[in-house]
């Protein structure tokens, strides 16, 4: 299961530094802790707890320096404060993130992702952490109203995962504003790449065609700017090492589209093999809750961060696939396992 992802550094040392990932058991979280162990980083991350005993993606992960694991949840404000405690830096991924689960379970969404978040600003805040980096999503801006968007676009709960991350993108902007918190929230769009999650569309087309099964989407028409997993890693790090970038919101994109009826046939190409499309009416969103166009506007990133993509979507899907094909005991595996 461990993959390294090439990042390049920036300028800043890690060395030492005493830093906490939230999510950590996740697709990005994972591959952040990899990448501040390889820099030097004093890593405690914070997986949810599973009965198993398992750490999601990071279980068997072999670390650079050593990774203080501990298991836990958002929800509980002692577990937070313990885990943010002592650090100097903390990067806040862990959500509850399948937009198809908050159709079902809207509470347990908002439960983690507002209430969860609020732990840890409060932590954060109370224990005088140098900088925290908040994870947003893209999905917070609905269906784009103009293109690129840029970070002033209007938010909209187009489903209740996104309101939920609304909540809890305004909820760090409060805590800017009303307690000074040096917090910097960074909004990736579409992040794709090696242990993403079956329920994401692009591991979702590579597995069914590997299988040699038709692929099951649903509509086709829908833009996405896809950003390869190592660009989303280090725009999040570039923030926490900029002090200029406290208290801004801060794009993480390509800025550039693609159709998912294009990206079947992008996929397929590099597959060498034909992939027969069925769109199906219940791997649709419902009319009102699909959104229907994204694409990024970066020019804060560049601005503020320095930071550009570095993968293109052809070798960034290539890399995909790769892990995919040599992964797929350990991918089979994790669709069954819930991590934040």
């Amino acid at each position: 299961m461990n993959l390294e992802i090439e990042v390049t550094p920036s300028r800043f040392d890690w060395t030492g530094k005493k830093v906490l990932v939230t999510g950590a058991g996740g697709f990005i979280g994972s591959h952040l802790v990899e990448t501040l162990s390889r820099r030097g980083a004093n890593v405690r991350a914070l997986v949810r707890y599973r009965s198993d005993g398992g750490f999601g993606w990071l279980s068997g992960a072999a670390f650079e320096n050593p990774v203080e694991i501990v298991q836990g949840d958002l929800r509980d404000l002692e577990t937070v404060y313990r885990v943010v405690r002592t650090r100097d830096y903390v990067f806040h991924l862990g959500a509850m993130i399948a937009i198809p689960y908050s159709y079902v379970s809207p509470n347990e969404t908002v439960a983690t992702n507002v209430v969860g978040t609020s732990n840890v600003l409060t932590a954060c805040r109370d224990l005088s952490i140098k900088k925290m980096v908040h994870t947003s999503t893209s999905e917070v801006y609905g269906t784009a109203q103009y293109v690129p968007i840029d970070e002033k676009h209007s938010l909209n709960g187009q489903s209740p995962y996104s309101a939920s991350k609304i909540g809890a993108d305004k909820l760090a902007e409060s805590f800017f504003n009303a307690y000074a918190l040096p917090i910097t929230t960074i909004r990736p769009f579409n992040t794709y790449g090696p242990r993403q999650s079956a329920r994401a569309v692009i591991p979702t087309i590579i597995a069914q065609a590997l299988a040699g099964q038709e692929v099951k989407l649903g509509s086709l028409t829908p833009t996405r700017d896809f950003t390869f997993v190592s660009d989303t890693v280090e725009g999040m790090i570039r923030g926490a090492e900029t002090a200029h970038t406290v208290g801004k919101t801060i794009n993480l994109g390509t800025q550039t589209e693609i159709t998912i009826g294009d990206l079947v046939k992008t996929i397929s190409k590099l597959m060498e093999t034909e992939i027969k499309i069925i769109s199906t009416d219940d791997r649709k969103r419902p009319e009102n809750s699909e959104v229907q166009r994204l694409l990024s506007n970066n020019s804060l990133a560049k601005e503020l961060l320095g930071w550009t993509p570095a993968v293109s979507l052809t070798d960034g899907l290539s890399r995909t696939i790769d892990w995919l094909k040599h992964n797929q005991d350990a991918y089979e595996r994790a669709k069954t396992t819930y991590v934040v």
